[in-house]
Formats: structure tokens, sequence, C-alpha cells
């Protein structure tokens, strides 16, 4: 156990450097990183996929907090504009989170390959959305939440790789768009996790030590280390070449996806 609580620690960490390095939530680390873990551990293969979602939203509730902080005394993040999209996030990733539990471990995997090899594509290449400047009405952005929260609750992400690019399509300046996408981390982390906990607490297969499908042990590990890390990311994030380092990570991402997909399709 000792042993497996340091590998968490690890993963924390690492996720905590990706997230200040890269301005874009852990979960797209933490969640195949957690599927290649609990593989090991010899966790039941119908519901490992589930726990790694599931755990990594539940991380997200508490590195986001700070997230948020540092964001709001900056005057950076647009509370006008999170409130309806938080409605419909709040909506989606409850929606989003029944959706994965209706969804084999090897349809989830496919899923979550096919998410990350889009985001390898667009760390990679650089793909941006050209902007639109249309009115951002409550219905379009509750609309907006709610698809976002559905998605990123499937995926065991906060978000920011969705909400970033939408709210930059809309001609929201970068700095209020990644500002903003934190604070939606918060509803999508939040109504992921509890549900999670609802559809997995009766599950015949969840391993010892869970939260319905939220793996205790490697939440607390990579907790305790993330927030901390994420600074340090931040940190490098000045001094270190950014997109040399976004390839490398885009790399890392497409391995994954291909893994992923793959081991499920063929």
């Amino acid at each position: 156990m000792l042993l497996t609580l340091v590998m968490y620690l690890v993963l924390g960490a690492a996720a905590g450097i990706v997230a200040g390095l890269f301005g874009i939530g852990g979960g797209i680390l933490i969640v195949p990183v957690l599927v290649f873990s609990f593989s090991a551990q010899g966790m039941s293969a119908d519901v490992l996929t589930h726990a790694a979602v599931a755990t990594s939203l539940a991380t997200i509730i508490f590195t986001s907090v700070s997230s948020i902080k540092a964001h709001h005394s900056r005057g950076a993040v647009r509370w006008d504009l999170f409130k309806p999209l938080g409605v419909g996030i709040a909506i989606g990733a409850v929606l989003g989170a029944f959706t994965a539990d209706l969804l084999s471990g090897p349809h989830l995997q496919i899923i979550i390959g096919v998410f990350a090899f889009l985001v390898a594509c667009q760390m990679a290449f650089g793909f941006t959305p050209k902007g639109r400047d249309s009115e951002l009405t409550t219905p379009t952005l509750a609309g907006a939440g709610g698809f976002i929260g559905w998605g990123a609750a499937i995926f065991g992400i906060g978000g920011g790789t969705l909400t970033v690019p939408f709210l930059t399509w809309k001609k929201i300046s970068m700095q209020q768009a990644v500002a903003t996408s934190a604070a939606c981390g918060l509803p999508i982390a939040v109504m992921g996790a509890v549900t999670n906990i609802y559809t997995g607490w009766n599950h015949e297969n969840v391993a010892p030590y869970s939260l319905g499908y939220i793996y205790l042990p490697a939440f607390a590990g990579i907790v305790i280390s993330s927030s901390l890390f994420a600074k340090l990311g931040a940190k490098w994030a000045h001094s270190l070449p950014g997109d040399l380092l976004k390839k490398i990570f885009a790399a890392f991402l497409f391995i994954v996806s291909m893994r992923f997909l793959l081991a499920n399709l063929l």
C-alpha cells in the first residue's frame, strides 16, 4: 500500500506540473495513467476505467479551488459568463457521469482514446478555432455548458480543453477564458464525482478502499501532491521551451490514444 501511495504522489506531481505548464487540467494525464496502474494492480476490467474517470474528477475538486482563487485575485474570472455556463455544466456533468456508467470499460476507453488523439493533434499543430463575434446569450452559454459538462464527466477532465476553445471562439480574451474555465472545473468535478459515487456505490467489482467508483488511495496521493507541483509547472512555463514541451506531451497523448484504440478495436 505504501508503494502504491508513493506512485500516486508521483502521478499527482506530474499532473500538477502538466496543468501548470500547459494551462490544461491534469485529468488528461491522470485518467490514462490510472487506467494502466489499476490494470497492473489487478482491478476488475469492468470498473477500472470508470474508477480512473471518477477518481480524476474527485481530485479536480481540490485542485480547481486553488486555481479559482489565483485567477479571481487577478480579476480574470468572468463570473457573468460562469453563472449560465455553470448551470449547464452541472446538469451536463450529471448526465455525463450516468452516460459513462452505461458504457462498458472497453467502449469508455475507446472514447477517451479518441479524445486524447484530438487533444494531441491540437497541441502538436496548434489548431485554434477562428473567432466568431456573436452575442453570448444565457441559452447559448447554458447549452454550451451542458455539452462541456457532459463530455468532461465522460473523459474525467476539468473541461479546460473544451471550455477555453469555446470562449476564445466567442472572442473572449485568452486570460479570461482560462480563468473562467478554471471556475467551470469545480461544478464539473463536484457533480461528476458525486454522481460517480452514486452510480458505483453497489457495484460488485469495485476495489477495496473505494467510495463508489472513486479509488481513495489514488485520490489521496494525487490531491496531496498535484496542487503543490502546479505552482512549479507554472514557474517552468516561463523558462522552458513551451512549443517543444507541448509536442513531447502531444506525443505521449498520441501513444496513449493508440494504446486505448488498438487494444479495444483489434
